[in-house]
């Protein structure tokens, strides 16, 4: 079975453009419109990453990586930011929070997959 990586964006276009860059790839891809959204599928699934947006409705990027590290079932799980923010103060917040990459929009579909690949193989 392959590796699940879970796309959260509220914009559907670009969630559909990192899941067939992943699914290129051979990665299982589980998508979310919002950090809320993404809380709720994903237990239902086994999920080895998450690549999130920052600014999203009901609950951003950085909500969704605080909720996910308090579970202990979700503690160690890489979180990579994918958000249009460059700035230092969101990335060292996303940092803090425990997100291990940042990647900033407009990507190359290469810059996605080196990054994966570095992080889960």
């Amino acid at each position: 079975m392959g590796k699940t990586i879970m796309i959260v964006d509220d914009a559907k276009s670009m969630r559909g453009l990192v899941s067939m860059t992943l699914q290129g790839a051979g990665y299982d891809v589980v998508e979310a419109c919002d950090g809320q959204d993404a809380l709720d599928k994903i237990g239902g699934h086994k999920i080895n990453m998450v690549i999130s947006d920052l600014n999203m409705p009901n609950m951003n990027g950085i909500e969704l990586i605080k909720n996910l590290k308090q579970d202990p079932k979700y503690k160690f799980l890489p979180i990579v930011m994918l958000t249009t923010e460059s700035e230092d103060s969101k990335k060292k917040e996303g940092q803090a929070a425990g997100a291990k990459a940042w990647i900033v929009k407009p990507f190359k579909p290469d810059t996605v997959l080196k990054v994966v690949g570095k992080i889960i193989g």
